[in-house]
């Protein structure tokens, strides 16, 4: 068998480790720590976000109203103050909660969605309580456009020709008197 030169396997063994020495010692002097750093807050800012909005009267709380018999006053001291009230009239009280999870930039997507609506008589006393879901709401596609505004709707230009004159020519700082006001002034005796 032939021996192998004990210096020539050294030189190898030296030439083949150098690179790899090398690389480790950036790595130990800490250039990665920014690299992980992004990497950490990157996959930290894509992590879902549960939001809790509104306060749902508790059970045993709703038990203690009774229709025909509470009113709103009573309600009020029972429940607490309404979420929401009807648009129209303010027969319908709402207590409303909603759970939403987030992803990043995404648009939100609601998890849990319930609403007791309290409706009263027109005496003020509790008609019914009724409770709703997420499977009793209803998608509404809003109508696009705007509402028509009674009048003449005028160009940029036009704007800007009739803002002209309307300004108070003294400006507050040209170092004229400003116009006063008709009438008496408390300040003077006359």
């Amino acid at each position: 068998m032939d021996k192998v030169d004990r210096d020539k396997w050294d030189e190898v063994l030296t030439i083949s480790t150098e690179p790899i020495q090398r690389r480790a010692g950036v790595w130990a002097r800490g250039a990665h720590l920014p690299l992980l750093a992004l990497a950490v807050a990157s996959v930290a800012g894509c992590g879902a976000t549960v939001d809790q909005r509104g306060n749902l009267p508790e059970t045993d709380k709703l038990a203690e109203i009774h229709p025909g018999t509470t009113t709103r006053d009573q309600v009020v001291k029972i429940l607490g103050t309404p979420s929401s009230t009807g648009a129209f009239d303010e027969k319908n009280w709402f207590y409303i909660s909603r759970k939403t999870q987030q992803f990043a930039f995404l648009s939100p997507e609601v998890l849990d969605q319930q609403v007791y609506v309290v409706r009263f008589d027109g005496n003020g006393v509790v008609a019914s309580v009724d409770r709703k879901d997420l499977q009793d709401g209803r998608d509404i596609e809003p109508v696009p456009g705007a509402t028509p505004a009674p009048g003449r709707e005028l160009t940029f230009i036009e704007q800007v020709l009739g803002n002209l004159g309307r300004f108070n020519k003294s400006g507050g700082g040209s170092g004229e008197p400003e116009a006063k006001a008709p009438g008496p002034n408390p300040n003077r005796n006359e």
